[in-house]
């Protein structure tokens, strides 16, 4: 695999190993730099620990045998000469476990300038010290250096002095070993770190890297393509959200095809009529006034048709773009309804239906006046066209219980639709309009712009009907209140 510098991969597992090494590198420093004074305190603690407990046995204890015993084996177990003086410098009690490194004997050089085989001048450096000291000096017979740590005791009338000294051991030699083992674990840090980066970055790169090659695929226009997310939840989601992209893309992809075909459709059937009746006015009824006018009226009732349908697709557009600003006022949708009835009665006087109307005498309802009248038309010319002669149509107009919305329905007793139409007749260009008989007073498209219309009034709509009785549309308008809250 080639080696992307900017890729996830090479940018964790830089990450994680330069956070590696800067720790080691920290604690590196933290010890090499602390380890020599951390190492003596802690020898000095060490040595006061031991002096309290040789306290404890030789003088508290009164020097018993068996005090004294465990006075030598805590001696041996800490690597430590003891020594005990009394007032007079003399030497009272002696336990050593590092013979010739031992800076009390008699014989022993140090680099200090107290000698400490004297008992007087070690009392001299506790008196002068406040009585509780301790020096580092260097044995000069062994090469070693030493850590003195001296108390003076009051007990029975008496005072003793008590030094307890014991090797520093070489640092150097621990700082090397340190050393060593340190290197060790660097490498073995820096290896875990660079194995757990690779593994996060494969299983976050992984995914993505998927993604991006079925992206490719959707870039192309193929629409079987599927993401997969992997193992965390960001990439999941984003995974999520690519595959209801797709699914949508697939089904706009699909209705724009179907919009291209049906719209060819709506607009090749008038244009080949505006030509076969222009060539038959060229060629037949130029001379002929009565057959003339007739095609000349019959090449206008399609451009006519042509008109419609592009002024409805461009209200459509607007509406389903959001780019139309509703004109929202107080109205009285009862007189509405009654003004749509009596502008339409031709039509409906031509279909021999019979129109009710059951609304109270006034009904005012907040919206936009002009676009819920092209509601309400739409609507009764939709039941109109799909009602026989002699049947009823109703148009009720009622407040709702609540007394917050008002409902407009219009029902017919037509033809009906099939329940499985049912979700697509709001839109023209669906799949199951493919197959349509042109009508030459309507495009097709009032059922979408009614959807669009109300939508934008955020009103609740729908329908329902049953084959061979008829259908009912309806829609709510919301009170004026919720109406300028929502807007």
């Amino acid at each position: 695999m080639k080696l992307d510098r900017h890729g996830i991969r090479f940018s964790i597992w830089l990450v994680f190993l330069l956070f590696a090494v800067g720790v080691v590198l920290l604690i590196g420093l933290l010890q090499f730099s602390l380890i020599k004074p951390y190492y003596r305190n802690n020898k000095i603690q060490n040595v006061k620990e031991v002096s309290e407990q040789i306290q404890e046995y030789v003088i508290t204890d009164n020097g018993n045998t068996a005090a004294m015993n465990r006075a030598f084996q805590v001696t041996v177990d800490n690597n430590v000469c003891t020594a005990i003086f009394n007032s007079s410098g003399v030497k009272v009690y002696a336990s050593d476990s590092l013979g010739s490194g031992c800076v009390f004997n008699a014989g022993s050089v140090t680099d200090s300038s107290v000698d400490t085989t004297d008992g007087k001048a070690l009392r001299a450096l506790l008196e002068s010290s406040g009585g509780e000291a301790s020096l580092n000096l260097v044995n000069e017979r062994t090469g070693q250096d030493m850590v003195v740590y001296g108390r003076t005791i009051s007990m029975n009338m008496a005072r003793f002095y008590l030094f307890v000294t014991s090797p520093l051991e070489p640092v150097d030699s621990i700082v090397n070993f340190f050393g060593r083992q340190y290197i060790i674990y660097t490498i073995i840090v820096i290896f875990a770190a660079s194995i757990v980066s690779l593994i996060i970055a494969g299983l976050l790169s992984s995914p993505i890297v998927k993604m991006s090659s079925e992206a490719g695929k959707l870039a192309d226009a193929d629409y079987s393509c599927h993401f997969e997310g992997g193992s965390f939840t960001e990439t999941k989601d984003l995974a999520g959200s690519l595959n209801e992209a797709t699914e949508r893309l697939s089904k706009i992809d699909e209705l724009r095809k179907d919009l291209i075909a049906n719209v060819s459709h709506d607009i090749k059937t008038p244009l080949t009529s505006i030509r076969a009746y222009a060539e038959m006015v060229r060629d037949v009824s130029g001379d002929r006034p009565e057959k003339r006018e007739e095609h000349l009226n019959v090449i206008i009732s399609e451009a006519d048709y042509l008109d419609h349908l592009v002024v409805d697709m461009s209200e459509l557009s607007k509406l389903q773009s959001g780019t139309y600003v509703l004109n929202l006022s107080n109205f009285d949708l009862a007189e509405v309804i009654r003004n749509v009835v009596r502008l339409n009665s031709v039509m409906i006087n031509e279909g021999k239906l019979h129109v009710h109307i059951e609304t109270p005498h006034s009904l005012v309802v907040y919206g936009d006046e002009t676009k819920i009248t092209e509601v309400i038309y739409n609507f009764l010319s939709n039941a109109v066209k799909h009602s026989p002669a002699d049947k009823n149509i109703t148009i009720r107009a009622f407040m709702k219980p609540d007394e917050e919305t008002a409902r407009v329905e219009v029902e017919d007793e037509g033809e009906g639709i099939p329940e499985d139409q049912l979700p697509l007749i709001w839109d023209r260009y669906q799949k199951s309009s493919r197959s349509f008989s042109r009508s030459m007073s309507s495009t097709g498209l009032g059922l979408s712009i009614v959807r669009a219309i109300l939508d934008s009034h955020h009103a609740r709509y729908g329908v329902s009907s049953t084959i061979g009785k008829g259908s009912l549309f309806w829609f709510e308008l919301n009170s004026p209140k919720e109406l300028e809250e929502d807007n």
